[in-house]
């Protein structure tokens, strides 16, 4: 997506709602990179997403940043299990049984998070580590805009987080996906920002 596009869908959020004046603070924020999984990094993979390489760099800018500001920055994993996969078995007929982070991101020194569902608050610590953490706002990276970063969002506005979720760092199959989860998380659950205008 470029970036004339991604502010374009930004600009369309602007009229859905009159919510209060959310402000973004580095100081209690936390950045979310979610499944960024060789899984969906590789064109020989069923679930490949062909955005997929455009959104590195506004991570890596964000990891930057929030580096700068010595502020958490949390990977998570998708890898299921026979047990654990439930309907993603069902649904996707194929579960990621072993995956890695990519080699862009170096993750020594940061928290991963193995999920299993689509929600990275489900049945993992996150909550507790964010709460440990003083963290009042979540900033949402990563893949996809409409399965893993949506539910995730919504959940983190559910359990009190301002959610701050990055338009040029999120990426899915299509732009009507994407465009949809942006256009439907901005109206009741997160806010939706540009990664420079964020940083």
């Amino acid at each position: 997506m470029t970036k004339a596009k991604a502010r374009q869908i930004k600009n369309e959020t602007a009229g859905l709602v009159k919510r209060p004046q959310v402000e973004f603070s580095f100081i209690s924020s936390a950045l979310l990179v979610l499944d960024m999984q060789e899984f969906f990094s590789e064109s020989s993979s069923h679930a490949y997403i062909p955005s997929f390489q455009a959104i590195i760099p506004e991570i890596s800018s964000l990891i930057g940043a929030f580096k700068n500001y010595n502020r958490p920055i949390i990977f998570t994993k998708h890898i299921n299990t026979e047990d654990n996969a439930g309907l993603m078995g069902i649904w996707w007929r194929d579960i990621i049984k072993n995956d890695r982070i990519i080699s862009d991101f170096h993750t020594n020194g940061h928290t991963v998070i193995v999920k299993s569902q689509y929600d990275a608050f489900y049945n993992t610590g996150l909550e507790g580590i964010l709460n440990g953490l003083g963290v009042k706002s979540l900033v949402i990276t990563g893949v996809m805009t409409h399965l893993c970063c949506e539910t995730t969002a919504r959940s983190a506005f559910m359990r009190g987080f301002k959610t701050f979720f990055v338009i040029d760092a999120t990426a899915t199959y299509n732009e009507a996906f994407h465009r949809s989860s942006i256009l439907n998380l901005s109206h009741g659950f997160a806010v939706p920002v540009l990664a420079g205008d964020l940083i």
